[in-house]
């Protein structure tokens, strides 16, 4: 069990709560960035509220957020003794790339941290909060249903995710018409969406960790599947599901910058696989009894290996099988206002016979972007934003 450090659970002033605002708003800032640490703002405050310093998480490796916040403090010529911290993920307690951030905190003189989400690691859990008690420090955490606290756990929702249940949080996009065609019956499928659409898609592909795709859209499409619409200081994995392992070696996905993970079926990579090594491809052969991809355990491999959210843009066919897994855990659908007849549906769930066999969905978020229109859907399984 993780220790109970019993914060302080009085009602924070309007400024705490403009301070942990503030502080999410720098953690955004972490977006494409920190993977596969979460993403962390914090600020630091003279009692009076008067802002110190400031700072977010950096690259894996590098300086925490409550780190960058102190360098800042020192940086802007003040002290951080008898300071106020406000910080949207409990400070870590253990040792890992970095020193343990609560013992930074602690060290400077900091008198009283403000959280707005415990931490579910289970290195950290409870311990960062306890060991500032120890120390004398006066903390608080926010309730877990507080707005501030949603939002910080949305922001984190792929590392929470894989914290708490060891697999990345998975999102499939899909661009289609009004009539659910993601494509024409001969293939052409660009560009269903507009130019704003196309640039807030790659706005969630710098969120994830990693983009998947399958064999299916590799040789048709032939994509890069890097983020090229928006600025990032990363490009996420791509990773491809290619039972059969017939990529051709000159295809865009194996370009730089980065690297492709290939997902096969097959017992021997052969001549096929060797000349894909041989462009920087990491194959992995994880066959299920129908010599397929085994996929839910892809994703758990995909876990273990640091993907905190999984970005998928595949073929109908993929889409279904994913699907079936049940580890799918939110659609991102964008709807262009056309319509397009006879083409390939958005996804292949095979014939259903009742309308209970059909998996229905929550909605989490509506909105245009630019004259398309974009959904995301949950399950009802998994939480969203003010459930």
């Amino acid at each position: 069990m993780h220790p109970d450090p019993s914060p302080a659970t009085g009602p924070l002033s309007p400024l705490d709560l403009d301070h942990l605002a503030a502080s999410l708003a720098l953690a955004e800032q972490a977006i494409g960035l920190t993977d596969p640490n979460p993403r962390v703002g914090c600020i630091i405050t003279s009692v009076q509220g008067d802002v110190l310093g400031s700072g977010h998480t950096q690259p894996a490796g590098q300086a925490h957020a409550e780190v960058m916040a102190l360098r800042d403090v020192t940086a802007r010529g003040h002290d951080a003794r008898g300071a106020i911290a406000y910080v949207t993920l409990e400070p870590c307690a253990h040792h890992g790339r970095t020193p343990p951030c609560c013992d930074a905190l602690i060290a400077a003189g900091i008198q009283r941290v403000v959280v707005a989400l415990g931490d579910p690691n289970p290195l950290v859990g409870g311990h960062g909060l306890a060991r500032l008690q120890a120390a004398g420090v006066q903390t608080h955490l926010l309730p877990t249903d507080h707005p501030l606290a949603v939002a910080a756990r949305e922001l984190n929702i792929g590392f929470l995710s894989r914290m708490e249940r060891g697999r990345p949080f998975v999102r499939m996009k899909i661009a289609a018409s009004l009539d659910g065609r993601t494509a024409l019956h001969n293939g052409v499928s660009q560009w269903i969406t507009g130019p704003q659409a196309r640039a807030d898609g790659h706005a969630w592909r710098r969120r994830a960790g990693a983009v998947l795709t399958g064999i299916g859209t590799a040789k048709e499409d032939n994509p890069r599947l890097d983020v090229r619409e928006v600025p990032t200081a990363r490009q996420p994995q791509r990773v491809l599901v290619d039972s059969r392992l017939t990529l051709f070696p000159e295809a865009r996905l194996l370009d730089p910058p980065g690297s492709l993970w290939v997902y096969h079926a097959q017992p021997d990579s052969g001549a096929l696989g060797q000349a894909l090594m041989d462009r920087g491809a990491e194959l992995t052969s994880l066959p299920d009894p129908n010599g397929k991809v085994d996929l839910t355990a892809m994703i758990q491999d995909l876990g273990r290996r640091g993907i905190n959210e999984l970005h998928l843009e595949a073929g109908n066919k993929l889409n279904g099988s994913l699907l079936r897994t049940g580890l799918v855990d939110e659609l991102l659908i964008y709807l262009a206002p056309m319509l397009m007849g006879d083409g390939r549906g958005m996804v292949d769930l095979g014939q259903l016979t009742t309308l209970e066999q059909a998996p229905r969905y929550q909605l989490v978020d509506m909105r245009p972007v630019g004259n398309d229109l974009r959904l995301r859907l949950r399950p009802p399984a998994v939480p969203h934003p003010g459930r």
